[in-house]
């Protein structure tokens, strides 16, 4: 018994013979080009999902000189806000017909970042995006000339262009206002690394709003973005409660360190917010859990990702596409509240 065949692999004729149009109307479709009917981008589009026709990459690239495909260079990314945006990027990048292809750094020197953009360029993709988060990242992106289209996300929401970012100055200024509404005196704030443009940016933010209140300025605490810092961060200042210092508020850069600072206040017999409001930034799925539930400032990540890709898209057609920073929003729970009755410090008793 011969043994049978193994079947022909579908082509595109195959699929413009079910749908009743041209081989050169099917490429048109696949191809994203507009100018097809809607009725028969349906019948195309049907007789695709009914075949299960998958396109040749390859073959494709060859006649249209694109792959659909983006780059992403990326470092440290184990923290949420990285990580999420990353998510935001593939959403938005597959809702175009792009996909994400991803280059993770452990160091964000030049020669790793030139290096990385020149692997995607010897792979043909079509553009690349960087997440210049830390001072290195966004230095070594700015010494670098790509062939293709070199766009920066989530640069602490830089101006320059081309970039596209989260508005970390007024997130900040929000978490600030809020507890300034409340009655509090002051607000202290722990900040992230100090080559994080984020973390400075929520710095700037924290301060500005504090300084147009006529409020005063307490010196920062610095964190990392950890938990344990966080922690660290709340028994310095439960030690400044205990000796009668205005400690009423308490402003994070992110909800991760937010939740060590309230597992030190507990120790220390302090609850939020009864004794100290407390503000992240982030708003992680956990943090509606957080005890007491945290109030947060938002990051909308999904918006993050469609402004990087529409970004792309524009300098892929040679256009200047000018993207303001996205906004972030906050969200309050339960961990704010108004601020206690003044306590004494020892001087004052």
């Amino acid at each position: 018994m011969q043994p049978e065949a193994a079947p022909r692999p579908l082509v595109m004729s195959d699929v413009a013979a079910r749908a009743g149009v041209s081989h050169q109307t099917v490429s048109r479709v696949i191809n994203g080009h507009p100018n097809v009917a809607p009725l028969t981008r349906e019948r195309v589009l049907a007789a695709i999902a009914e075949l299960g026709y998958r396109p040749n990459t390859a073959a494709r690239a060859l006649v249209t000189g694109s792959t659909r495909t983006i780059g992403l260079v990326t470092v440290n990314i184990n923290q949420y806000g990285p990580a999420q945006t990353l998510v935001g990027l593939e959403q938005a990048a597959r809702a175009a017909g792009y996909s994400l292809s991803v280059t993770v750094l452990d160091d964000a020197t030049s020669e790793n970042m030139r290096d990385a953009v020149d692997r995607f360029v010897a792979q043909s993709v079509d553009a690349v995006v960087a997440l210049g988060t830390y001072d290195d990242a966004y230095e070594a992106l700015h010494q670098i000339s790509a062939p293709v289209p070199l766009v920066t996300v989530q640069s602490g929401g830089a101006v320059e262009d081309p970039a596209v970012g989260v508005d970390q100055v007024a997130g900040a200024r929000l978490a600030t206002r809020h507890l300034l509404d409340l009655g509090h005196r002051t607000v202290h704030h722990v900040t992230g690394p100090a080559d994080s443009k984020e973390a400075r940016d929520r710095i700037a933010g924290w301060r500005a709003e504090l300084t147009a209140a006529a409020a005063p300025v307490p010196p920062i605490l610095r964190g990392d973005w950890t938990p344990s810092s966080g922690y660290a961060a709340g028994k310095q200042l439960a030690d400044r409660v205990r000796e009668g210092d205005d400690v009423t508020a308490v402003f994070l850069a992110n909800d991760q360190m937010a939740l060590g600072l309230l597992a030190a206040f507990h120790e220390e017999g302090l609850e939020a917010p009864r004794d100290v409001s407390v503000v992240g930034f982030d708003d992680l799925p956990e943090s509606p859990y957080f005890t007491p539930p945290l109030t947060t400032v938002r990051q909308d990540f999904a918006e993050l990702g469609r402004r990087g890709v529409g970004l792309v898209l524009a300098r892929l057609k040679g256009e200047d596409l000018h993207q303001d920073p996205v906004p972030a929003s906050l969200l309050v729970r339960s961990s704010t509240g108004a601020a206690p009755a003044r306590r004494l410090s020892g001087r004052e008793r």
